[in-house]
């Protein structure tokens, strides 16, 4: 695949039509006026179906589960996961936060319980949070685990009978402040007296407003304004098996919680690349646009060369950026998924490469790049954080080198 087929542009036109409707004339409202981004979530999914195509998705996924079919290995065409792309990249454009949102919500918490939960959990929690009638956090990242997630992780959950004892404490939880659903990881504590990092991880599903759940105000942050992030805490939160993700602590492959979290990161990383794209295109048609409008000595300055390299050094990273998208979506039509490295090394560069671009066209457009009216400051700030959410460039490195030295 070298370029967008008819019908994804077709499908990339019209949603870049609702960005321009919708989404553009509330940007500042979003960045400044402490204003969630779920409306505006809900009305894309109705205006383009993506609720109703949920629901489908949704009663395949169910009835697989019910049978024990496994997933279909190949999707024709691609079209799946160009439909979740193209999208991504049109809202990078203009609103970077809206996509991380709503990523966490749709891909990151229902993605956790459509995969790993039994029928009665997708029902009752799955479908409103696939169709956005709820809104879902993911919460694994703790204050002082960080890239350690993992094996840093702190909160437990302790057996009492039948059910379990919650305690413990998220922090940098996308859509923390509002969510309705929360999938929660604890290391189970047994009694036994063992250190907690070799303890198996345990996923529970918990609801907003139980007793001894508290959800932070959200945090001022450098960037993605759009995208409320907070803290999470828990104190003797009690919840039954049926709140336990597959009703069970152990998988008959032995696999635990930690296998989830790791599928949850190659998802989360391969869509990076998306976002990336999107901004890298703003980027570049708001600096092209600048360089030929702004003057100086009486001459625009597309006529220096040292502007003309940094919009070449862009225009580069757009091209690979874009072939990093394509490959995804020929990928996915051949049934294929990301390793771990694979998705590592995506993330990495094109990360990199949008932050790159991002401060180019800032330094591009002089004292007004600096400036809040000239929208690379925005999408500049925004930027920054592709190189620490999902996994720190840092910690993409060693995933990529340790693929390399184990072969």
């Amino acid at each position: 695949m070298f370029e967008w087929s008819e019908e994804q542009v077709a499908i990339r036109d019209a949603v870049r039509r609702f960005v321009e409707e919708e989404i553009k004339p509330h940007v500042e409202e979003l960045e400044f006026g402490d204003t969630p981004p779920y409306e505006v979530m809900r009305k894309l999914y109705k205006t383009f179906g993506l609720d109703s195509i949920a629901r489908d998705g949704f009663k395949r996924q169910l009835e697989r589960k019910l049978s024990g079919a496994a997933r279909p290995a190949r999707q024709e065409g691609g079209g799946n996961a160009a439909m979740t792309l193209i999208p991504i990249i049109e809202l990078c454009h203009y609103c970077p936060g809206i996509v991380t949102a709503l990523g966490v919500s749709t891909g990151l918490a229902a993605g956790t319980i459509m995969k790993g939960g039994t029928p009665a959990q997708m029902e009752r929690w799955g479908l409103n949070l696939l169709t956005l009638e709820t809104i879902g956090a993911w919460a694994i990242t703790e204050p002082n685990s960080g890239s350690d997630a993992l094996g840093g992780m702190t909160s437990t959950a302790r057996r009492d009978g039948d059910e379990y004892i919650l305690n413990g404490s998220k922090t940098f939880i996308t859509n923390g402040p509002y969510a309705d659903t929360i999938v929660y990881y604890a290391k189970l504590d047994d009694g036994s007296g063992t250190p907690l990092r070799p303890r198996p991880v345990l996923t529970f599903i918990l609801d907003s407003g139980m007793p001894g759940l508290e959800q932070s105000k959200p945090f001022r942050k450098m960037g993605l304004h759009s995208s409320p992030t907070g803290e999470i805490f828990l104190t003797d939160v009690r919840v039954g098996r049926d709140r336990l993700l597959g009703e069970t602590e152990g998988r008959p492959d032995g696999r635990d919680g930690s296998e989830s979290a790791k599928g949850n990161f190659v998802t989360e990383r391969a869509g990076v690349a998306a976002m990336s794209l999107g901004l890298i295109e703003e980027c570049l048609k708001l600096s092209v646009q600048y360089a030929k409008d702004r003057m100086l000595w009486e001459r625009p300055i597309s006529e220096f060369q040292l502007i003309q390299l940094k919009l070449a050094r862009m225009e580069i990273a757009r091209l690979n950026v874009e072939n990093l998208v394509f490959r995804h979506i020929e990928m996915s039509a051949a049934g294929k998924t990301l390793t771990l490295a694979e998705a590592s090394a995506k993330k990495l560069y094109s990360a990199q490469a949008a932050s790159e671009v991002a401060m180019d066209a800032v330094q591009l457009f002089g004292g007004n790049g600096y400036m809040a009216e000239f929208r690379v400051e925005q999408l500049a700030r925004d930027a920054k954080v592709f190189q620490i959410y999902a996994g720190t460039d840092e910690i993409q490195v060693t995933h990529i080198a340790r693929d390399l030295l184990s072969r």
